[in-house]
């Protein structure tokens, strides 16, 4: 888009707050967490921890944090804190998303296809 750096800001943060609200609203007590690597900014993490799942309803590293093993890291915490509780893991994924190979790769199933999106599943371990 031929918009200067305000217009960009301006649209890219009522986009991160429309999204916020969305899942404010749906996930009202989820956990919203930064992830900090080396004492700076890294990503987010929105968790909803519910009776019998656990929704990671978004994670997401900035670009140069990628690939260094981050996002392997907090899901297997993620998974070892599902097992413990005997709970779903769960997630929804963009099907051509190149994480789906990190989340195959930790056991997450499609649980359900919806089209753009995949609903994963990874139960918990026996």
């Amino acid at each position: 888009m031929p918009w200067d750096d305000t217009q960009k800001d301006a649209f890219l943060r009522s986009q991160f707050d429309a999204q916020d609200a969305w899942w404010r609203e749906n996930y009202s007590d989820a956990r919203f967490e930064v992830i900090v690597v080396d004492g700076e900014p890294a990503g987010r993490l929105y968790v909803h921890r519910g009776n019998s799942e656990m929704r990671i309803v978004d994670i997401a590293l900035l670009p140069e944090h990628r690939g260094g093993g981050i996002g392997t890291r907090l899901l297997e915490e993620l998974l070892a804190e599902g097992d413990a509780d005997g709970k779903s893991v769960t997630i929804h994924v963009e099907r051509f998303n190149p994480a789906l190979r990190l989340y195959e790769r930790l056991g997450f199933k499609v649980a359900e296809d919806k089209g753009v999106y995949l609903f994963l599943e990874r139960p918990p371990a026996s």
